[in-house]
């Protein structure tokens, strides 16, 4: 499941991903990325995948769309989590879902919204 997080404002937009994730929540974030990056151009954006689990067949195509498509619109990605793969999962997706990306742990997710403040 993926939902939209309550500290979203303005051109930042945090989403969180619950378990394991499939192609039909793109039907959740697909469409506030798109209405956010119609206002203000190009955005910011964070992932929260403390509790994310998995991602099926389905989701990854529709995770390799989205960064094919919106790419050139995401300035900056904060990848939040705890585990070494996912903080290398960001750095491998930083040349292909936004301009910009930095994995923070669980316990600096304050710092993630700050950086995507700046």
């Amino acid at each position: 499941m993926i939902e939209k997080m309550s500290e979203s404002e303005g051109k930042i937009l945090g989403f969180k991903a619950v378990g394991t994730v499939t192609k039909a929540d793109y039907k959740v974030l697909v469409p506030e990325v798109q209405t956010l990056i119609e206002k203000e151009g190009s955005i910011f954006m964070l992932l929260d995948l403390r509790q994310f689990k998995w991602e099926d067949i389905g989701a990854w195509m529709a995770d390799m769309n989205f960064g094919r498509t919106y790419r050139d619109k995401i300035d900056k990605m904060a990848i939040v989590g705890d585990k070494t793969w996912e903080k290398w999962i960001t750095i491998l997706a930083d040349p292909f879902y936004s301009k910009e990306a930095r994995f923070f742990y669980s316990e600096d997710i304050d710092s993630a919204w700050k950086w995507l403040k700046e």
